[in-house]
């Protein structure tokens, strides 16, 4: 394994110095395939000509220009033997193809020097296989109009790719700027059960305060970890989701209504799971570090939607019965993991997964967390997400166990106090 590397720098080396050995044989072996066999053997010519013009196409792909040069060498050191002009078909058909690659892949700038002095060497050549006023002007005419159609059909290539690499840079864009509106939405969500949870709670207060103050105080612990764990995410998440877009309410024309019930998150993997199973897919959910452990909303909601989408894409895409979930709360990050034993597959995002791998990288880098997908070595798909867990987001894990014993009598609305209210 530690060889690998270094073998594939060394055998393009090998390669490269192969192919520029090749080229520059060209020219020679092109003269001496046109004085090959007898006089009149014209199929053993062309296919030695054929020959010597398949030694420059190695090179073609990494240098163009130097290819081009020799097969122009070649065509005019062949041209002054005078042979027969259908011997020089191919060579200038190689030519005019070289030049197409370079319209597709330079500027004009450098295109249209090569492109002339390209015609340049072909009217020389021909100079030496036509005879007769008539014969040579068309000659000219024909080789210009054979290098201007190749040049046409490059520049329609590389118009077509840019125009491709401007389409793909554009969607890109929208789905990243409408994942960042769907989690605006989402976190609208999560922000009015918040702030509906702190009103409720402050009502009871209000009318307990002074018959019973021990439940007063209940609500009023209640609505300061509400109201921590709220002002907590909005600092982490607003600052990016202002710059996204500024329609963060999601209520322009054709937008998507915001859910109304509150948002999911890691608490409901076992239905995630139950309905992956109907479709085919056995998941396995490890829980490792502390499962009690309370999350942030945000973060509880990005790690449900993360493992969500990578599920979708098992049973779309991984052709494997089973797959594993990893959730590892540790101090200050929560790490998920899905893991695939299906057959190998090409890097980047599986083929017609749509713009799920983007979003899951944009809810990751939201909240200042690491994300990586891609193929596995032995075979299947990995997604490991890493989102940090920030120690000002609520009361900590442990402040139950410090509360007063009063704390742990109901309030009126039958809950235990801290417990949030639908």
């Amino acid at each position: 394994m530690p060889a690998a590397p270094t073998e594939r720098p060394s055998s393009g080396r090998v390669a490269m110095v192969l192919a520029w050995c090749a080229a520059f044989a060209h020219p020679f072996v092109l003269l001496s395939a046109l004085r090959a066999g007898p006089y009149r053997s014209t199929e053993l010519r062309l296919f030695l000509s054929a020959v010597a013009v398949g030694l420059v196409l190695p090179l073609v792909r990494r240098s163009p220009l130097a290819a081009l040069g020799l097969l122009l060498a070649g065509l005019f050191a062949a041209s002054t033997t005078r042979p027969e002009g259908m011997l020089l078909y191919l060579p200038v058909l190689a030519a005019d193809a070289v030049v197409g690659r370079l319209a597709a892949l330079r500027p004009l700038r450098v295109l249209l020097p090569t492109a002339l002095g390209t015609l340049a060497v072909q009217i020389a050549a021909a100079t030496y296989t036509t005879s007769g006023q008539d014969v040579f002007v068309s000659t000219i005419v024909a080789l210009a109009l054979a290098l201007l159609t190749a040049g046409l059909l490059g520049r329609s290539v590389r118009e077509r790719r840019s125009h491709a690499a401007e389409l793909r840079a554009r969607t890109a864009a929208e789905a990243v700027t409408a994942e960042r509106l769907r989690i605006a939405r989402e976190l609208h969500d999560v922000i009015a059960h918040s702030i509906g949870v702190i009103a409720i709670q402050a009502g009871v207060g209000r009318r307990v305060i002074d018959t019973q103050p021990a439940e007063a105080r209940n609500a009023l612990a209640t609505i300061e970890t509400t109201s921590r764990e709220t002002l907590a995410g909005l600092r982490r998440t607003l600052g990016a989701l202002r710059a996204s877009a500024k329609d963060t309410d999601g209520q322009g024309p054709g937008a998507t209504p915001a859910p109304r019930d509150p948002a999911p998150g890691l608490a409901d993997l076992d239905r995630l799971v139950a309905s992956t199973a109907d479709a085919g897919v056995r998941v396995e959910v490890r829980q490792l570090g502390d499962p009690g452990r309370s999350l942030p909303p945000e973060v509880d909601l990005a790690a449900y939607r993360i493992v969500q989408e990578s599920l979708t894409n098992v049973v779309r895409h991984a052709s494997t019965p089973a797959c594993r979930v990893t959730v590892d709360r540790s101090e200050d990050t929560l790490l998920v993991e899905i893991t695939d034993d299906g057959p190998a597959r090409p890097s980047g995002p599986p083929a017609g997964a749509g713009y799920g791998i983007v979003g899951m990288r944009e809810r990751a880098a939201l909240l200042g967390g690491r994300f990586s997908a891609g193929p596995r070595p032995g075979g299947g798909f990995h997604v490991t997400a890493a989102l940090p867990l920030p120690t000002d987001a609520g009361l900590p894990t442990d402040a139950a166990r410090r509360l007063p014993t009063d704390a742990a009598r109901r309030l009126p609305t039958g809950r235990p106090e801290g417990t949030p209210t639908p």
